[in-house]
């Protein structure tokens, strides 16, 4: 039997604590994949059951049909599994009201978006979904999404067509703009997405530009959850747990984190009721998340990857790659600035105890792809820190090192596999059976990618390209050792 209500569960799964049915829909989400809903999802569920509202989601699937093929006949229903060191638990999410994918549903999301009872838009399209130009802040004209609405801003398929397509007829039909809000691992993301907004709209839609500049509410957030991609055995746990076949199953860690910028024109679900943190200024949260989890998790997932390490589990049962985890994290925590109310040693502690999880089968090739769109901000930010602070460059010297004998595309015993990166081209071509010092000064050349400071820097590339030989002529094992 479908999981296509909650009658007949066992009673150790909770269910929703609401009627679903009872509940309007008031988000609007793009990108229905399993982040959403482990986090996103969640936050909203455990906020329609404590306070109520209309603030179903409608979600949208912009370029996979599967999302809403698993999610429609299940009536949005599915089930959360969540891992802690001590055990399992399951529950299942009513928060979702609609699931939809963009081509064949494409004027059902457009009456979401332009309906006012949507009155926020909530967003994870990962890094590279957005068309970010990184070097202007605003649109990256060769992004195929980008260039496409562009050309035909009235039928939009990405992101920033979509939002200043719908911003658009809503102004023009006098109905209120609704929240931005962004929960993609992008540094002070609300306010990178408006500068990608009003560039768009000052070459498609000139007219909407100025209302998007100083009309529309764009909060910045920082999230956190590690959600592994869904498996036949995650199906299959759910179907044992709950007693129902659910195609739309998905695991997490029992640990989230949610702060958000408070500033919601329109109104919002009381996320508080779900232990988000609402403050004034989310970048000091953003930083030493995406520095110290983020950051590290690019880390081990190259080097561990390499070095034959399937899950970030079995990354930090290697006492020479936890090591190399337990030195990253503590660089990274150097370059930032004092953090009322957290200790970073204990951060860092509960990462390792989170990345520790055998519950947890996260793989390290899962978080390995987008380098060129995460190394920004999880990497080259700090390191240029670091520099300017006269602290230690090697482990940031081992990650970059690291990434690039990833971009190689094969095994250490040849077998080829796809980097999974927006540059996947131009980073096979320029390392392509070529030495390290040139495989260095080619990737580092990357338009907009590495920091000038950093690019200039001949101990700090010295040290990468020095890296990054061993990892070539000798194994990455034998780099690691050499840390």
């Amino acid at each position: 039997m479908r999981l296509t209500g909650t009658e007949g569960v066992p009673g150790h799964v909770k269910c929703p604590g609401f009627t679903p049915s009872d509940h309007g829909a008031g988000i609007v989400h793009l990108g229905l994949g399993a982040f959403h809903k482990a986090h996103q999802a969640a936050y909203t569920d455990t906020a329609l059951a404590h306070s109520g509202g209309d603030w179903r989601i409608t979600g949208v699937s912009l370029r996979s049909l599967e999302p809403a093929a698993q999610l429609a006949p299940q009536n949005g229903l599915y089930t959360l599994i969540e891992h802690s060191a001590k055990g399992s638990s399951a529950r299942i999410i009513g928060s979702i009201a609609n699931a939809y994918a963009l081509v064949p549903d494409r004027a059902a999301v457009l009456e979401a978006l332009t309906t006012p009872a949507t009155r926020i838009v909530s967003i994870t399209v990962t890094e590279k979904g957005y068309g970010l130009d990184r070097s202007t802040g605003g649109v990256d004209t060769s992004h195929p999404a980008i260039a496409h609405d562009l050309n035909d801003p009235d039928e939009p398929v990405g992101v920033a067509g979509l939002l200043v397509w719908a911003l658009n007829a809503r102004h023009a039909a006098g109905v209120p703009p609704f929240t931005v809000l962004c929960c993609d691992n992008l540094p002070e993301n609300g306010r990178l997405l408006l500068g990608l907004l009003v560039d768009f709209a000052r070459r498609a839609m000139p007219e909407i530009a100025e209302h998007i500049a100083n009309g529309v509410a764009f909060p910045s957030t920082m999230v956190d959850r590690i959600t592994p991609a869904a498996t036949e055995a995650t199906l299959a746990v759910a179907a044992e747990m709950t007693g129902r076949a659910d195609a739309a199953a998905i695991e997490t860690e029992a640990f989230s984190q949610w702060v958000i910028e408070d500033h919601f024109p329109t109104g919002r679900p009381d996320w508080e009721s779900a232990g988000a943190m609402f403050v004034s200024d989310v970048k000091p949260y953003e930083e030493m998340k995406l520095r110290m989890l983020n950051g590290a998790h690019s880390m081990l997932a190259y080097a561990g990857f390499i070095a034959g390490c399937t899950h970030v589990s079995d990354v930090m049962a290697d006492p020479v790659l936890s090591r190399l985890v337990r030195r990253h994290l503590s660089a990274a925590a150097a370059t930032l600035p004092q953090l009322a109310g957290v200790d970073f040693d204990q951060y860092a502690d509960a990462l390792v105890a989170r990345f520790s999880n055998p519950h947890l089968r996260h793989q390290t090739y899962q978080i390995a792809m987008d380098g060129t769109e995460k190394l920004p901000q999880r990497i080259l930010a700090p390191a240029v820190d670091a520099q300017a602070a006269g602290q230690p460059l090697a482990p940031f010297a081992l990650a970059v090192a690291a990434w690039m004998r990833y971009a190689l595309g094969k095994t250490e015993t040849g077998v080829p596999y796809a980097i999974r990166d927006p540059r996947e081209e131009e980073l096979t071509q320029l390392t392509r059976d070529r030495a390290a010092g040139d495989i260095v000064a080619n990737l580092v050349a990357l338009p907009g990618f590495f920091p000038s400071v950093l690019a200039k820097d001949s101990r700090f590339l010295q040290m990468v390209s020095a890296r990054l030989g061993i990892m070539l002529n000798h194994g990455m094992r034998r780099a690691l050792d050499a840390e």
